[in-house]
């Protein structure tokens, strides 16, 4: 019924011990409230007068008191113990992101590393504030209890000795179909969670071929298994807590008759009698109390497998490959290369030769793969055909850091962190000087942008801060680029795309001059960006239909030509 791998958690055994304690002084002031109350009320039936039970009932509010206290400290303590796990459990997943270069992203879904990365964390901190204590309390404070019981009553120490393993028992034979249940409850939310991510990603797609209505149905059916799924664990959490409230009401009532026939027949005393029947209830509360919130605590445990599960996972390749900073010399070849996306090739049988610091523009149709060969280029995706050669130099992949040091990537979307704009643009080069910073926002024409800004390069900007247009977002990025001169490749996917033309051209005069002295793979939609290019990749169906010189390749009237036509065509 327990995760074992809670227990091998950095300093769980401190913190163990320390619950170990505190259950122990709650175990104490349990058996205190008892025998101070006890003794009051057989007092007080024998005839005793009510202000001589003044220190009884005092010594009873101080364990009361007392027991309180340390229920406090032990929630504060495991408030912020469960914080500091959840938190490294969150950077560990972030740096495994990003150590894989996004690979693990690729392999389990955007839906369900996000929700692992935000819900999940947030549930496994829940999972470790809650089931810690029960640990400790559920063998702790009944050993202890049943111990003074057995020195007051032995007939009834041995009723709750009794019960209490067949209560467990019980206790183990539900908490196992919950956890299957829970289990598939959580596996739906993972389908339902990329389903979700990939529905938004495709929204324009679906309109365009009309298709929504019928993925709304599928939206549908991926909603409703979920809530089945979420009603069956919750049905039987509701039947089982019952079921275990029962059993443990009929073990304190099978107490509490023995005591009440032995007091009439006068086998029993009335002061152990009471101070039993205070104890029982509170013996089995914290089984009671585990078994309560172990339904609450499935999703913790299912949030914590998956986490570890993901942050275990294999980066695919050896990254550690040495390789020779790119310069005009410099050589890389692809034969034969493929990949695939949820058993979909997306590009297959790629050949072609990348030399010196040339520019190549990559061309095609609407899900022709130019962004997905640019993620192969960028080491987001990983090959599953063909060889790679950098140099002499074979490689599985681009996801190597010799190569990943040397490139600057340039999406459609730059993401800005939520920093100042400083350090948004000196993001390649944090130790820029403060010159370096202002001639890169001269050289890309955010001057601008730092004069209208309330704080200059202080102010705050990305998520949850200052707005930015989509133009300014992307001279950001050539900011990035320009500032850190020692990355040599840039790699740029249809970085214009969401811009008008205006602001395009004039990005154009200022993206040029940084493409010299540099291998440029430019994936974009627009043609007139060729005329700049020294050779052309024409992609059509995952497939190179033709590439070379711009000249060469309107010359032959193909698949550029026919493209340029549909273009044009698209466009009137």
């Amino acid at each position: 019924m327990l995760d074992r791998a809670i227990f091998a958690l950095p300093g769980v055994r401190r913190v163990l011990a320390l619950l170990a304690s505190a259950s122990a002084l709650q175990a104490l002031c349990i058996v205190g409230q008892a025998w101070f109350l006890a003794t009051a009320l057989a007092n007080l039936w024998h005839g005793a007068p009510i202000p001589d039970q003044t220190a009884w009932i005092a010594l009873f509010f101080a364990c009361f008191v007392a027991r309180q206290g340390a229920v406090y400290a032990e929630d504060a303590y495991l408030e912020t113990y469960a914080y500091d796990r959840a938190d490294e459990l969150r950077q560990e997943l972030l740096r495994k992101v990003f150590t894989t270069k996004a690979q693990v992203v690729w392999d389990n879904g955007t839906g369900s590393v996000a929700a692992a990365m935000l819900e999940g964390v947030d549930q496994v901190q829940a999972y470790f504030r809650l089931i810690l204590p029960k640990i400790t309390s559920i063998v702790v404070i009944p050993l202890i209890v049943l111990a003074f019981a057995l020195a007051l009553d032995w007939v009834s120490a041995l009723i709750m000795f009794i019960m209490f393993p067949f209560i467990v028992l019980y206790m183990i034979i539900l908490g196992r179909n919950a956890k299957d249940a829970a289990s598939r409850q959580y596996r739906t939310f993972q389908v339902l969670s990329n389903h979700f991510i990939d529905t938004l990603r495709g929204i324009d797609t679906l309109k365009l071929f009309g298709a929504g209505k019928r993925h709304g149905a599928s939206i549908f059916s991926v909603s409703e298994r979920f809530r089945e799924a979420t009603m069956k664990t919750l049905r039987m959490a509701t039947l089982s807590s019952l079921v275990l409230d029962l059993f443990s009401t009929l073990s304190i009532a099978a107490v509490a008759f023995m005591l009440g026939m032995r007091l009439l027949d006068g086998t029993a005393q009335l002061f152990p009698a009471l101070a039993i029947l205070i104890m029982a209830p509170e013996y089995f509360k914290p089984i009671r109390s585990f078994a309560s919130d172990y339904h609450a605590s499935l999703d913790g445990v299912n949030a914590l497998k998956s986490i570890q599960r993901l942050i275990g996972a294999p980066d695919g390749s050896d990254h550690s490959c040495e390789l020779p900073d790119w310069g005009a010399t410099s050589r890389m070849e692809l034969r034969g290369v493929g990949c695939s996306y949820d058993s979909h090739r997306v590009l297959e049988n790629l050949d072609f030769t990348a030399e010196g610091f040339r520019k190549y523009g990559i061309v095609g149709a609407s899900g022709a793969g130019k962004s997905t060969l640019v993620s192969l280029l960028g080491g987001f995706l990983a090959p599953d055909a063909g060889d790679i050669e950098l140099g002499n130099t074979p490689l599985p992949d681009f996801k190597q850091d010799g190569w990943q040091r040397q490139i600057v990537y340039i999406p459609q979307d730059p993401y800005l962190f939520h920093a100042t704009l400083r350090d948004n643009i000196a993001f390649y080069r944090p130790d820029a000087s403060d010159e370096e910073v202002a001639r890169a926002i001269d050289v890309v024409g955010l001057d601008d942008l730092v004069a209208e800004l309330p704080c200059g390069l202080d102010t705050l900007v990305g998520e949850g801060a200052r707005a930015l247009s989509g133009g300014q977002a992307q001279r950001i990025a050539l900011a990035r680029a320009f500032l850190d001169n020692s990355r040599r490749i840039l790699l740029f996917d249809e970085p214009t795309a969401h811009l008008d033309i205006e602001t395009e051209m004039e990005l154009k005069e200022r993206m040029l001059p940084l493409m010299e002295g540099r291998l440029v793979f430019f994936a974009t939609h627009r043609l007139h960006w060729l005329d700049d290019m020294d050779e052309v990749i024409v992609l059509d169906d995952g497939r190179i239909a033709e590439h070379g010189p711009l000249a060469e390749l309107e010359a032959n009237g193909g698949a550029l030509g026919r493209l340029a036509a549909q273009t044009a065509w698209e466009t009137t």
